[in-house]
This record gives C-alpha cells, structure tokens and sequence, in this order.
C-alpha cells in the first residue's frame, strides 16, 4: 500500500485515514467506530467471555472439518422457480462471501440432469473403445497410476447470466453469476490414455459419457482432447465431491462446463461429431435469424464485481471502501480490468492480485474512499489476446435477445446513499 496519491485515487489516503481515526477518534466510518468503542472500554475487551473461560472441542470433534458455525449463510442457493425438478437443477456459488480464487469444495456450484450419483470407487470403471488400436477398460487403481498433473482452472456453465439476457432479473451475484467455480484438479492427461489405446488415424472426436442416470454426453474434437483436457479424481488436494463427479470426471479448460462430463465411464472415438441433445436442442444459441450457434466451446472473457453487490452490501458508510471481483476467460489469462463507478462513462484500471493462470479466475480490487454518493459500478475483462468483455447492448446486437447461454455482458450494480445494492441495468 502507498500514500502518494495516483491518478484517479481520493485525496486522503488508507493508510493515513485510519492512523488519524486510531490515535484522533476524528476519522469517520470504520476506523472511528473502532476508536469510539475503545475509548468507551469495549465489554469485549475488559470482560473475561466464554470462550476464554471454557475448554473448547477436542481435536477428534470434527475429524472432516466444518466451517464455523458463524459462517452458516455461506452457503450455495437455488433458485427454485429456474427448473421444474431439484434433480435436474442448479445450486449456485455464493461469489459475494469469497475471496482470492480458490473456490472453497464445499461451496462450487453444482449442476445435474439427474441428480448426484453415488458410485463406489472399486465400482468405477472408465471405458475407451471406438476408433481405436486397443480397447481399453481402467480402474480407479489403473489410472493413479499414470503421470498425473495439477491445474488450476475455472469451471462456468453456459447458462450462467442466462436470465439477464433481457434486462436484470435476480438480485445478486450468487444468483447472476454464481455458476462459476476455480479450483485445483489432480488427475491424468486425457492425451495420456488416448495414447495407451491407440487413436486410429481417423479418430477426430471423442465422446465422454457420464455413469449417472442422465448418461450425460458430448463432442470434443480431437485437437482439445490432445492439447489440455484432464480426467480427474481430485479437487484442492481432496477427492472429488460427489456433486462434481466422484470418483472421476472430465476437465475441459475454458470451455463451457456441461462438457466436463462427471461420473466418467466411457471415451468412445469416432471421426465426427454425434449430435446429441445437449449439442442440437440444448446449449445452441437461437439468434434473431432463426438459426442457431452451435458448438460454441469457448466462454469468453467475463468479470463481476462481487464487493460491494446486492447481498454484500456497503454497512460502513463514508470513507474506505474495497471494490472487489472476479474475472476470467477461456482463451487464456486476463491482463487488465476496468472499473466504472459512474455507468460506464468514466474507468479505472484495478489492482489484479494473486496468482495469474491460464483459464482460471482472477481477482481484482479496486480501493476507492467512499463519499457517501449513489454510484453505479461496472466491471470489464480483457484478456491476453486482446478479447474485451461487451456491453450488454453490444452483444444483444450480434446475438439478438433469444439466446439463453454464453452471456458476458458488463454487470450493473446500483449502489445507493444508504449503502443499499441494487442490480440494474445501464447497456
């Protein structure tokens, strides 16, 4: 942190606003409700509490350990009117309580066509016939065998933003963009296996099929298998979760997330694509001409503000204030993004921290001192190949209005005098 003022910082620095509000009490907001509550001599600090008086919990309390019992709203929600079955349906992440880039297991969004399947891993079996040299069948056993890797990459559904394609729909992030997730797989390079049976020369595309009762499936051409797909049996250090495909899904970097195909149980290799529901009826883009996109892999360059939003709220009036948020692309890393306060008219480039990975999410600040007024905060990406995040009104003119999935356009956030979020929209 520094105190010499850049471009486009407030006048008064961090640093120096919460030194004047701890030796002063002059300082309004955070650091002077600090300062009144010691001068006040804080029962929280002058009075033995309970759990300075009491044992706490052995150390064989929680043998798999629970967040803390005062995180219990830290949790994934469900929209319930979005899908007709909660077996078929989403849960989404709730972005606006995180922060860095690592998704919490526990917390990544979920989605099924039919429900968590629970295998046992001696059960599991991972098939790979078709255009092959030698079909192939592994056990969980046979594929920890082979080299395996460790990636960092961000997971997104398709239809993530799907209802904001008309006009602002939900308040708040975890509901607009919480079916988005990053973490860490472990596993075995599909090029690996492909290898040990023997791709045949006219083997261009590979089927992956899920063991669940959906028998989830679909296309992947033969250059992104080979190049850096996954098939993976752990998640930050821990095996899968059951709703991420225990004991074994698929890893299919910055492409749309129904092709991570989870409880992996077969590769079948043809010389062209099969046109199943999920790529006829289901994940195509209806545009204004009728026809449809197809095949449209890539999730391009996105980012939200998570910091404030309308479930996180500003509660500590004038003074500091972190803008926090998440971005990423699908076609690499992202270099750069922008923050509006004013709807677009005005930007400031923000502070991207931590770890810069291909494919995986990135977090940014903004660090602003607040002077109490409405604003209406914006967030766009670019990524490292030049690919910037549109405006809403830009993509509904190259894709029309019909489209559900595939929807990165820039977020509007209405924050109000009283620190009030709102999600609206400015395109």
């Amino acid at each position: 942190m520094t105190e010499t003022k850049d471009k486009g910082t407030p006048s008064l620095s961090r640093r120096s606003l919460l030194k004047a509000g701890l030796t002063s009490g002059v300082a309004a907001g955070v650091a002077g409700a600090a300062g009144a509550a010691r001068a006040a001599g804080d029962p929280l600090i002058t009075e033995i509490q309970d759990w300075n008086r009491y044992l706490g919990d052995g150390v064989d309390a929680a043998p798999y350990g629970l967040p803390s019992e005062f995180e219990s709203e830290v949790v994934r929600r469900n929209v319930p009117w979005l899908t007709a079955d909660a077996v078929a349906s989403i849960n989404f992440t709730p972005l606006h309580e995180l922060d860095g880039i690592i998704t919490p297991n526990g917390l990544c969004f979920e989605r099924h066509h039919g429900g968590v399947a629970q295998i046992r891993p001696q059960d599991h079996r991972l098939m790979i016939n078709g255009l092959v040299d030698t079909p192939l069948v592994f056990t969980m056993e046979d594929l920890k065998r082979f080299p395996r890797e460790n990636h960092v990459y961000f997971l997104e559904c398709a239809a993530n933003g799907g209802m904001e394609w008309r006009g602002s729909q939900l308040n708040g992030c975890q509901f607009t963009h919480g079916m988005v997730h990053n973490v860490m797989y472990t596993g075995v390079k599909l090029k690996t296996l492909l290898e040990e049976a023997g791709v045949k020369t006219n083997g261009k595309w590979v089927l992956p099929e899920g063991a669940d009762a959906a028998h989830m499936t679909r296309s992947i051409p033969m250059e992104k298998a080979l190049d850096d797909c996954l098939v993976a049996w752990k998640m930050n250090g821990e095996a899968l979760r059951a709703e991420q495909g225990y004991p074994l899904r698929l890893v299919v970097p910055g492409w749309e997330g129904n092709m991570w195909v989870k409880w992996l149980r077969r590769l079948e290799v043809g010389d062209q694509p099969w046109h199943h529901r999920e790529e006829t009826s289901k994940y195509t883009d209806l545009l204004e001409t009728g026809k449809a996109r197809r095949f449209t892999w890539v999730m391009d360059p996105k980012s939200v503000i998570t910091s404030p939003s309308p479930q996180m709220p500003v509660s500590h009036g004038k003074g500091p204030m972190v803008i926090s948020g998440l971005a990423w692309s699908g076609n690499g890393r992202i270099t750069r993004v922008d923050v509006s306060l004013d709807g677009g008219r005005n930007w400031k480039t923000a502070r991207i921290d931590g770890p810069s990975l291909s494919k995986s999410l990135h977090r940014f600040y903004l660090d602003i001192d607040w002077d109490g007024s409405e604003m209406l905060i914006q967030s766009r990406a670019m990524d490292e190949h030049g690919f910037y995040q549109p405006t809403k009104n830009e993509l509904r003119a190259a894709r029309g209005e019909n489209s559900i999935y595939h929807n990165n356009g820039i977020q509007t956030w209405y924050v109000q005098k009283n620190g009030a979020v709102e999600n609206v929209e400015v395109s």
